[in-house]
């Protein structure tokens, strides 16, 4: 008799606690009822029309087999040609290439980059996905505390800490950051990579929420050095998340372990996704009026959120999400974000998604939603704390 597979080791990881919300909710609308997704970091606004009309004409020609490992040529030289617009950068397309998500980049990232047992610092809260990820491939997680005292980020002087305590192979900062928005200055950016590399250690950088900045401006890792590992995404700010296409941009010799690594893992990003993202640059007056939505849903809930009781917000300078403290109603974000959605069909993710040591005092409000969306949820919220 055949032994029932129990699993690997490696699989026991946490779940992505967003999705089993968004799960709750949608099994929620299944029955009928209406939901306000304020839980996942998804544009409300679908994929702009050049990508749409891209894409149209890609099935037209049918033209989709598999790319090279590294992906479209025409669509890495249009990444080129977009750090040079925007960072004032010189970039190889060979240096540059495309993933199926970001979420393929972290992975190629990190099997590329370290070997199992390394360990990497991340801060603390941060994106869930990087901790359980590294856990799965078998490394070692640091997570480093940030608070408004260290600007909500990880400091040169945190990370040589850490660095003393038992070596690090590796670091990885958002800017804008999720869940908290926060943005490193560009001098705080450079700080942080000169104190990494002076001490060996790799650094990659997620720079998927670039282009939706509300306070200051978030630079590339890129125009600080060409030894970082940057990571990007047509999901955020080019609503395209289920196209699944993003891209990383390489040290040179990384260049090749990666593109082995990526022919055995998934071949190539789908092709269709990469013929249309090569358009999403063109579309910049569609998308920073999407932007402009998230905006006035951010001033809506930095407004709004505190009168209704959650006194305590991070940063809201990038990204589309509100970090907020739950202790004027509830002990556990957890119990409190399941009772918000059955009583009031406000979906949200609690904290303990991105902290496991402190999460349980806060909540996650996406605005990538419609603009009349959020202001419903929290009219919702209002007449339910009241």
């Amino acid at each position: 008799m055949s032994k029932t597979p129990a699993g690997s080791r490696r699989s026991q990881i946490q779940p992505f606690i967003v999705m089993d919300v968004m799960r709750a909710a949608a099994d929620r609308e299944h029955a009928g009822e209406r939901v306000l997704h304020l839980e996942v970091g998804q544009p409300g606004s679908p994929a702009p029309r050049p990508v749409v009309e891209a894409a149209r004409a890609a099935l037209a020609d049918g033209q989709l087999g598999y790319t090279e490992a590294f992906g479209h040529r025409a669509l890495r030289q249009r990444i080129a040609v977009y750090y040079r617009e925007h960072h004032g950068l010189d970039v190889p397309m060979e240096r540059i290439a495309a993933t199926t998500g970001s979420s393929a980049g972290f992975n190629l990232a990190f099997i590329a980059a370290f070997d199992a047992g390394a360990r990497i610092a991340l801060p603390s809260p941060g994106y869930p996905a990087y901790r359980n990820l590294a856990k799965a491939l078998g490394l070692d997680v640091a997570e480093i505390e940030v608070t408004a005292e260290t600007g909500y980020t990880i400091t040169p002087e945190m990370l040589a800490q850490a660095h003393s305590e038992r070596p690090l192979a590796g670091v990885l900062i958002a800017s804008p950051a999720n869940p908290t928005g926060t943005i490193m200055s560009p001098a705080s950016l450079r700080a942080l990579i000169d104190a990494a590399e002076s001490l060996g250690i790799v650094f990659i950088s997620d720079e998927i929420y670039h282009r939706l900045v509300y306070a200051g401006a978030a630079a590339s890792a890129l125009e600080f050095s060409d030894q970082a590992i940057v990571v990007n995404s047509f999901s955020k700010y080019y609503c395209m998340t289920g196209w699944r296409v993003g891209w990383m941009v390489l040290p040179e010799a990384l260049v090749r372990p990666v593109e082995r690594i990526a022919q055995n893992l998934a071949i190539c990003a789908p092709t269709i996704s990469q013929r249309a993202a090569i358009a999403a640059f063109d579309a910049t007056a569609e998308l920073d009026a999407v932007r402009d939505t998230y905006a006035a849903s951010r001033r809506l809930l930095l407004e709004r959120l505190p009168q209704i009781g959650f006194e305590r917000l991070y940063p809201v300078d990038g990204a589309f999400y509100a970090y907020a403290s739950v202790r004027r109603f509830a002990n556990d974000s957890g119990l409190f974000a399941s009772r918000m959605l059955a009583e009031t069909g406000v979906a949200a993710t609690p904290g303990g998604d991105f902290d496991s040591e402190r999460g349980h005092e806060f909540i996650r409000f996406s605005f990538a939603g419609k603009e009349a969306d959020v202001a419903e949820a929290v009219d919702r919220l209002a007449h339910w704390l009241k």
